[in-house]
């Protein structure tokens, strides 16, 4: 079985960082790499800061925090990874873009280097077969916000072998996640399910059957949700929302996974949620006003 070390992370954003700090904080050396500076000082701010509101409330001590930090190095050259025994790759949820990430990575990789992939709705076959090495690939889809959330999907590609899957199964327990074991279809399970009750709330909203604080009320009240959907959306980002509906409606062929045109419009104005501050909420108000 792979003895995994040293583990690399592409993508600096809210699913890399937050891999990246897990990673680091269950002892393993990690490199995080972005083509920015800047967005890499960005990330290893907002990895400190959440470690530091883990201290704050007693589950992490301050001790093991500087230790994690430590264990975190940066680049904006995929030559850094070539002592790396993995390789996650939690870019933005575009298949040509990762295909092309795949591309650029395999050559500074050792060997016997694994690499997973976060998609949230990609083949795992599909993207496997852009890299030299589709026995050791596989989906290692994280939840969002990774740090807090507790389970791990796993996709084996056709290709992927058992001792890839082990060594990835068994670095899930040591992260302290559960893993959920799914098949190779579009958007696996969790996605499979949440996605379409967005897309359906979308569609409640587009039919005017209820306003955006009614249909979010009605399941936080009604279904005992954490989230209403619309806020759930904002939060996800009604980008990766709007790319997980074309997965699933391209590779299942069935209508009722027809993305909304409303939530086609807002992707195609830019309101694509909180991290732009805007989306079927205007995060510039307190609290947040929905914008429909």
């Amino acid at each position: 079985m792979s003895t995994i070390k040293t583990i690399g992370v592409i993508g600096a954003g809210q699913m890399g960082s937050g891999i990246a700090h897990v990673c680091a904080a269950s002892g393993y050396d990690v490199i995080l790499c972005d083509i920015d500076d800047d967005i890499l000082q960005k990330a290893q701010a907002a990895i400190a800061r959440n470690m530091e509101r883990l201290v704050g409330k007693g589950k992490m001590e301050a001790a093991d925090k500087d230790a994690a930090l430590t264990r975190i190095k940066t680049s904006t050259d995929m030559a850094a990874f070539g002592n790396s025994d993995l390789v996650v790759e939690a870019a933005t949820e575009n298949e040509v873009l990762k295909r092309d990430i795949f591309k650029k990575l395999v050559p500074h990789l050792k060997p016997e280097a694994l690499i997973a992939t976060n998609t949230s709705s990609i083949s795992i076959t599909r993207l496997a077969a852009s890299t030299d090495r589709p026995a050791k690939f596989i989906g290692m889809h994280f939840m969002n916000p990774v740090p807090l959330m507790q389970l791990v999907e796993l996709i084996r590609g056709i290709a992927t072998d058992e001792p890839t899957f082990t060594a990835v199964r068994e670095l899930t327990v040591q992260l302290g996640k559960t893993a959920a074991v799914a098949e190779d279809f579009p958007a696996f399970i969790v996605n499979r399910i949440l996605l379409p009750m967005i897309n359906e709330a979308v569609y409640t909203l587009y039919e005017g059957v209820g306003s955006v604080d009614a249909i979010d009320t009605a399941m936080k009240l009604g279904a005992n949700h954490p989230m209403g959907p619309l806020e759930l959306a904002d939060f996800i980002g009604l980008d990766t929302c709007l790319a997980v509906m074309q997965v699933l409606y391209e590779g299942l062929a069935d209508s009722k996974y027809r993305p909304c045109p409303l939530l086609v419009k807002y992707v195609e104005a830019g309101w694509i949620g909180r991290k732009v501050g805007r989306g079927f909420y205007d995060y510039s108000k307190t609290p947040p006003v929905p914008t429909r």
